[in-house]
């Protein structure tokens, strides 16, 4: 965590630099598969963060509720 404060934000300029490298390295026939590749593990990562939000968010509710049926 602490390198990305070391890089700051990346403007535009940044992103096609970044871009360009990318296209050298893996070339313009591997890029559709490494921006799929990319696209899914976003995907996969988003639906996991969400899962894990829902079931904190069940577990507060319940909790709630067996203090307020301790109070009574």
């Amino acid at each position: 965590m602490q390198y990305f404060a070391l890089i700051g934000p990346l403007g535009w300029s940044e992103l096609l630099i970044l871009f360009f490298i990318i296209l050298i390295i893996f070339g313009p026939r591997k890029l559709p598969e490494v921006a799929e590749a990319f696209g899914k593990s976003i995907q996969k990562f988003k639906k996991a963060s969400r899962e894990a939000r829902e079931e904190i968010e069940v577990n507060l509710d319940s909790n709630e509720k067996e203090e307020k049926n301790l109070k009574k």
